[in-house]
């Protein structure tokens, strides 16, 4: 019977994992406000992008700017007594330079001097306590100008705002919660893997764990996504949890992957995979080349001449379109990748070497 060979060859396997994400925002961001009134406006679109500082919701102002305008009058009048005691403390030590002298000559009595002298320090300390007065209305009105500010809620960073929570009308508060706005670009990928994954980590970089969060372009990580179609961005690891879950022996660890447009939202479910460990010449067979049989997998090989001699074989992980196979075949053996249903131990075939792609309408799955 004709059949198509392959070499059983040798060569140095990156052996990737793969691990279930559950995506996030990058940075999620409760809008609430920091002031007390009624709401009067929304100002964006829900589940549109918004930038840092948009104004997305109003609070109702005249409050607000009436307690403004307020302070800014008691700052006028703290100022005026400012200006009051100037001048007082002005006439106060006029009359001390002028009755100095005329003290020590005994022209009036030192009694008068020591009073105008005791009047230009108490208008001295008149003026320090109007100045106090001032900087408590200048802060006055600093305080009433931010909340006044405060009435225009913004977002304080660049992302995708949610459905807002709160209908224009309601009385809000600083413990209302108006909506959230997500950074999507990059967005986190949160995932946890085992105690010796996370050994192989550490080992396929040959770095620390602190150098494993800066080492995105020597392990880089892959994300597919619900529809099995791999995402086009690579990602890079930047957070590992600081203790494993002793429950499930596991650690937590995030990933960062660019994501332009917004493709990817915070809830969707992927699968992450990065390559752990390198098999250095490890043996690779064709899956089409695999069958099982009662639990058992084997491989049909072409032995001394050409008759076929079944081999039960060991397998390890997969490589692409391959297995590995870590017991049960040398290096160098033919298997057979085709036909293998008519085959029996010890039966006559002819070899020939396998095209690229051989054809698997006759051959069984690979084993799973």
């Amino acid at each position: 019977m004709p059949v198509d060979v392959v070499t059983a060859r040798q060569s140095n396997v990156a052996v990737s994992n793969d691990w279930v994400g559950t995506l996030d925002g990058f940075v999620n961001a409760q809008i609430q406000p920091q002031v007390t009134g009624y709401l009067i406006r929304q100002n964006y679109i829900e589940g549109s992008v918004v930038h840092k500082g948009q104004v997305l919701f109003e609070i109702d102002p005249r409050p607000f700017q009436a307690v403004l305008e307020q302070a800014e009058g008691q700052l006028g009048q703290a100022r005026g007594s400012v200006g009051q005691a100037q001048a007082q403390l002005e006439l106060a030590q006029i009359n001390v330079r002028r009755d100095t002298p005329l003290a020590a000559g005994h022209a009036i009595a030192q009694s008068q001097l020591d009073t105008e002298t005791q009047q230009a320090a108490q208008a001295e300390a008149t003026v320090r306590s109007a100045q106090a007065s001032v900087a408590a209305a200048q802060a006055a009105v600093d305080t009433a100008r931010i909340n006044l500010g405060f009435t225009q809620v913004r977002s304080l960073i660049n992302g995708v705002a949610g459905q807002a929570t709160t209908q224009v009308g309601n009385l809000v508060g600083p413990q209302s919660v108006l909506t959230a706005v997500s950074q999507l670009d990059p967005i986190k990928v949160f995932f946890a893997i085992s105690d010796s994954e996370y050994l192989g980590l550490i080992k396929r970089s040959g770095r620390s764990t602190d150098d494993l969060l800066r080492a995105s372009a020597d392990l880089p990580l892959k994300l597919t996504l619900a529809n099995s179609t791999v995402f086009p961005h690579t990602g890079r690891i930047i957070f590992v949890d600081r203790q494993m879950n002793q429950q499930t022996g596991a650690i937590r660890i995030a990933a960062s992957f660019p994501n332009p447009g917004n493709v990817l939202r915070p809830g969707q479910f992927g699968r992450v995979s990065a390559e752990t460990i390198t098999l250095n010449n490890a043996l690779l067979v064709p899956q089409v080349a695999v069958t099982e049989m009662q639990g058992i997998q084997q491989v049909y090989t072409v032995g001394e001449g050409n008759k076929v001699h079944i081999a039960n074989i060991t397998l390890g992980p997969q490589h692409g379109s391959d297995w590995v196979v870590t017991a049960g075949l040398q290096p160098g053996a033919q298997v057979i990748t085709n036909n293998l249903q008519k085959l029996r131990e010890g039966a006559p075939v002819a070899p020939h070497p396998a095209p690229a792609s051989p054809p698997s309408n006759d051959t069984p799955p690979a084993a799973r």
